[in-house]
């Protein structure tokens, strides 16, 4: 079977089913698994390159209101490519290309290939979704031993993070404008043993008052900027120290929001896990130190 893989997230799970070797094709942004960058790009943004966090905001909302996507299509390359099977996602236009740009180009395709639109606004939605994957591409059994090592990862969070006091926590996508965590990122944030007063688990992702997040007087602060890994979420996240320090909460910490918690895939586990090690340190072991970083905003700028 031939694959061609227009989300991130789907780029992923595909790798962890062991499917590697049948993707033919990804995004200009799949770069998990390495083997995954090496591979044919099928996509490139629209947006132009060095926007501040307002800028991308402002022309995301723009392209979006006109009915557009930031993302383009190279159909000639998914023609030539020639896949069974081209996996896509239209719950989030700012996560992918055009839906209906991607079944049009392939119903001009030889191989009349199969559209698989991978579409979670839950955690459980995430891990029916790999099931649906493998069942797609014929490999059931490797998707249902993944979900039932997910599940297994979850438990032993749930757990060993059960008596322990909840902290009330305000989980940031974004910051400029500042918009609550949602879809999955506040059952991680519960599961992680936290307290999400803000985001509402399944719902999108919304523009939020900083005076919203003042009320919530939050114990931490856990900023996950979409797409962001955790060198980029960390620069912006200081470059709104005055506003985070009028917020009051006693722990601030940065993420690599890109691979733990804006891409609905298997890494979300890791997430979850990175998590219950912010709310709860010693609970669970301590992840590696490019997927989290406690801040200092009362540290002197260098």
């Amino acid at each position: 079977m031939r694959i061609a893989s227009l989300v991130p997230s789907a780029t992923e799970t595909l790798f962890a089913l062991g499917l590697g070797p049948s993707v033919v094709g990804v995004t200009h942004e799949c770069d998990y698994p390495q083997a995954a960058a090496e591979l044919p790009s099928l996509t490139r943004s629209v947006l132009p390159e060095g926007l501040s966090a307002a800028e991308i905001d402002a022309a995301v909302k723009e392209r979006t209101q006109r009915g557009e996507s930031i993302y383009a299509l190279d159909a000639d390359v998914l023609r030539e490519l020639d896949p069974d099977l081209i996996v896509t996602q239209a719950v989030c236009e700012v996560c992918a290309v055009s839906y209906d740009d991607v079944r049009a180009i392939a119903e001009e395709i030889e191989s009349q290939p199969m559209v698989l639109s991978l579409d979670p606004s839950t955690l459980g939605e995430v891990l029916a979704d790999i099931r649906r994957l493998a069942q797609a591409a014929g490999v059931e059994e490797a998707g249902e031993r993944l979900v039932a090592e997910a599940g297994e990862r979850i438990d032993a969070v749930r757990e060993a993070v059960r008596a322990r006091p909840r902290p009330v926590a305000v989980a940031l996508e974004w910051l400029d404008p500042p918009y609550a965590g949602g879809h999955w990122v506040p059952q991680m944030v519960d599961i992680a043993g936290g307290e999400d007063v803000i985001g509402r688990p399944g719902e999108r992702s919304e523009v939020i008052r900083w005076e919203d997040a003042e009320s919530a007087q939050p114990d931490v602060i856990v900023s996950m900027p979409c797409g962001y890994d955790l060198v980029d979420a960390a620069r912006e996240t200081l470059a709104h120290r005055e506003r985070l320090i009028a917020v009051g909460a006693k722990r601030v910490f940065a993420v690599d929001a890109s691979a733990y918690f804006s891409r609905p895939g298997p890494r979300l586990v890791d997430g979850i896990e990175i998590l219950a090690h912010a709310f709860h340190p010693g609970a669970v072991d301590a992840p590696p130190r490019d997927r989290i970083a406690q801040l200092d905003l009362e540290a002197t700028p260098a």
